[in-house]
């Protein structure tokens, strides 16, 4: 059964201090309007913070690792095991994540949700350890209902560590061999587009093994079809630990008013199937990137997302929505640091 919490009231950021931070992007030593993009991402900051002059540090960032049993169908160029490396690599601080929380002065977090290696004790790592990965859902549900319930709540956990380290920004990002598979077969069943219009390469499959992944797909939906009666039954059958753990810090945050910016894919489904948990998410998130995986632009449109980048990059870890974030700190800086005509006795007209 579905948590309760998920379906709290989430209250929308506040308008009137957008408003204000509009007013003052009129008054300042530029045409109005002529910053673009970069003055609405200021007002965002401002209705999400409460604030007329906001900012983006501190920065959390939390990472969701776990396995998925549908690698047992060969869906992967990248062998199972690989989870469980890359969640040593993070903690080694190797991974290009790793690298970038350093160069942005941003907290880094990361969750073992269950893995088939059943790791524990690695530094800088909280175990979940929900299981040795997901089951194949080719065959069977990916989740029993405790397991999704718990991941839910390890994701709404992050939310309320980063609130409570006072962040202003939060950044959710994921690692799971097969998890491109999970994530279209999930976005396939939310948006009922059919799995050759979203699945892509993933870790680098070639042409023949896309193919064989949107078989696996397609057969695995037709299994489920008559389960999938709601968003939490959809994610319970076909989705994996992390991509269940990403929800529940998606809404966390929504409902603790921490504003979020999404990384790939991967976050993207499920920052859509937040939405349908939960529509009052939606005017917290901002988007980071558009990716080289075939599908996203279908499920930033379901959004009505406007991402700010578009690199082609196809790597995860929420390193997408972290590189993005240069573009939000000019953003405020400008807010904030730029003269008004009345301050710099420029005349406007």
């Amino acid at each position: 059964m579905i948590p309760d919490w998920i379906s709290i009231p989430i209250s929308p950021p506040q308008s009137s201090y957008a408003d204000l931070a509009r007013q003052r992007q009129n008054t300042l030593t530029k045409p109005p309007g002529s910053l673009g993009q970069l003055e609405d991402l200021a007002c965002f900051m401002a209705a999400a913070q409460g604030t007329p002059l906001p900012q983006v540090d501190p920065i959390w960032i939390s990472i969701f690792a776990g396995d998925h049993g549908i690698t047992a169908e060969n869906i992967s160029a990248f062998p199972a095991v690989v989870t469980g490396e890359m969640i040593k690599n993070f903690s080694r601080g190797g991974a290009a994540i790793s690298v970038l929380a350093r160069t942005l002065g941003a907290h880094l977090e990361v969750v073992d949700l269950g893995t088939i290696q059943q790791l524990s004790g690695i530094p800088g790592v909280r175990h979940v350890n929900l299981g040795p990965g997901t089951a194949n859902f080719h065959h069977q549900p990916a989740m029993c209902t405790t397991q999704c319930a718990l991941a839910l709540e390890a994701g709404r956990y992050s939310a309320r560590l980063a609130k409570t380290h006072l962040s202003h920004l939060f950044i959710a990002g994921e690692m799971g061999i097969g998890n491109t598979t999970t994530a279209t077969a999930l976005a396939c069943a939310l948006l009922n587009i059919a799995a050759v219009d979203l699945a892509g390469p993933g870790t680098g499959l070639p042409p023949s093994g896309v193919a064989h992944k949107v078989k696996i797909i397609e057969e695995s939906l037709i299994k489920h079809k008559s389960a999938l009666t709601s968003p939490f039954e959809i994610l319970r059958h076909l989705g994996g630990f992390e991509i269940a753990a990403l929800v529940g810090a998606l809404l966390g945050c929504a409902q603790e008013g921490l504003p979020i910016l999404v990384d790939g894919f991967i976050v993207s489904v499920a920052a859509l199937l937040a939405q349908s948990l939960n529509p009052g998410i939606r005017p917290w998130l901002l988007f980071g990137h558009c990716s080289a995986e075939p599908g996203h632009h279908h499920i930033l449109d379901a959004l009505h997302a406007q991402p700010l980048l578009s690199l082609g990059l196809r790597l995860g870890e929420g390193s997408g929505a972290a590189i993005a974030v240069p573009l939000l700190r000019l953003a405020c800086t400008l807010h904030q640091e730029m003269a008004t005509f009345a301050e710099a006795s420029v005349s406007q007209s």
